[in-house]
This record gives C-alpha cells, structure tokens and sequence, in this order.
C-alpha cells in the first residue's frame, strides 16, 4: 500500500515566527512524515500573504478569509476572497467564525464581518467556486452552528478547526454533517473531554493539524513555535486512542485531506515513511 505525506492541514506561516526560514520549516516537517502544510489566513490582507507564500513553495497550500478575532481589523476586501478562490493553490475559505472565550472583538462586530463572509462565499460559490469552508469555532457552537444552517453551503464542506469541545459539542458538530479536525491539545492530560470527543468523529470525518505556531502537542508542549511537523505527533496520538494503527489512521487522514482540500501532499523519502509507520 502507499501512502503520502501527512499534510498539516491548518498553520499560519505568514506570522513572524516563521519569517525568513519557510524552507526549513518544510524541509524539517518532511523529516518527520509531513510533507505539505495549509497556510491559513486571517485578514483579507494576510491573504495576499498566504497566497505568495503558496505559490512560492510547491508543499505550501493556503486559504482566504478573515478570523473572527481580526474581525474589527478593517476595512474588509471582500473582493479578495472571489479573486484568490479561482487561484489553485488557494484551497478553502478561512479561518472564519465566532470566538465566545474573548471580549473583544465585540459579538456585534463579530457577527456582521461573519454574515459579510458567509454571504461572500455563497456568490463565490453560485458563480462555480465551491471552495469548502474552515470554521473558527471556540464556546460558541449554540451560536454559530443555526446560522451556518440557515446559508445554502453544504454541511459537508465545513471543518471545524482545532476542536477543543465537549463530546455533546463534538455531536453536534457532527449532526450538522462537517468534519472535525484536531491539534495538539488533544493531547494534553488536562484534556480529557477533546480526547474522548475524537474517539467520536467517524475516520471519514477527521483531519490533523497543529494550528502553528500555538499549541505545540507532547512531546513538544510548550515549545514555541509549534512547527507543522509537529502534526505527527497529534496524529500518532489520534491513532492510539481510537485503536487503530498509525498506517491505517494514516491513511484515513490522507484520503479526507485529499477528499475536503482537493490536494495531496508529495510522498516522503521512502526509507523515513518505513521508520514512521
């Protein structure tokens, strides 16, 4: 059987940890079995910035779209979302959603940049684009998950990024039709709830990634930056406690990254890929 890389599917490689040293970001990543990452975006103007990154680096994908933590960092071009959506190595809208843990930015304001993107990527959508869609999602599941119900954008081209909810939130989540994609933090003994809410996501409906530079996984917690290599290590660990061998979980993430994004990374060197599996 053969097998790709593992692809982080979720980083954030414009930020400045990272400047100045992508390749080698890569390069280590691949020494550990993760041979492609998604950059994503968390401005309209980050955008720009993922996309010159991805289209500088063949093992580099990104996203469009404004976080909702950025959302009070206007004014929002939302003309960026239809341009970069028809670029190939654009692959979703995002990240994009509700942040419940803050103040700030305020609901209100968080609510309307939501409503401007949703019905943004609805045209991008009517007009051929049907990017597939990563959702922001942190203590407000009651509060997102009605209206992402009341657009036109099919359930099953939503991720929810870095799950760190409940298993009734997990339910939910999963009742709607997305996909659940975890990050380190499901690894931390202070977790219990992510843990056991991944034992939950059927293997067609889960991804991996490290949400870098945060969250570095054991045996990494607390390194700064977490580095997109680093997702092997949430995945051996997904692997574990879901019972299945990392050469079959493997595979199952390789084939819903490839499914959702469209894309599959590079395959490692051949003799690393016999050590990892």
């Amino acid at each position: 059987m053969l097998y790709s890389g593992v692809i982080d599917t979720h980083c954030h490689l414009t930020f400045a940890d990272y400047a100045g040293r992508i390749d080698q970001v890569i390069d280590e990543a691949a020494e550990l079995g993760v041979t492609g990452a998604i950059s994503i975006a968390t401005t309209t103007q980050d955008s720009h910035d993922t996309l010159r990154l991805a289209r500088e680096h063949d093992r580099v994908w990104c996203t469009a779209g404004v976080h909702p933590l950025y959302a009070d960092k206007g004014p929002h071009d939302w003309s960026v979302l239809k341009q970069h959506a028809k670029h190939p190595k654009c692959v979703a809208f995002g990240e994009l959603g509700l942040d419940n843990h803050y103040d700030h930015p305020p609901k209100d304001i968080q609510h309307t940049v939501l409503a401007e993107q949703l019905a943004t990527i609805e045209s991008c959508w009517d007009n051929g684009d049907a990017l597939p869609i990563v959702i922001h999602c942190r203590k407000a599941f009651t509060d997102l998950l009605p209206i992402l119900r009341s657009t036109k954008l099919d359930p099953d081209r939503f991720v929810f990024h870095c799950f760190t909810g409940t298993p009734d939130e997990a339910r939910m989540v999963l009742d709607f039709g997305a996909s659940i994609s975890f990050t380190g933090v499901v690894t931390y003994s202070n977790a219990k709830e992510v843990a056991q809410a991944a034992k939950l996501v059927p293997s067609s409906r889960i991804m991996v990634e490290t949400d870098a530079p945060f969250l570095s996984p054991d045996p990494m917690r607390g390194k700064r930056p977490c580095m997109p290599g680093y997702a092997r290590y949430t995945a051996e660990f997904l692997a574990k406690i879901r019972g299945v061998s990392f050469a079959e979980f493997h595979q199952h993430i390789d084939e819903n990254t490839h499914r959702f994004f469209g894309i599959t990374a590079p395959s490692p060197d051949p003799q690393l890929l016999e050590s990892i599996l």
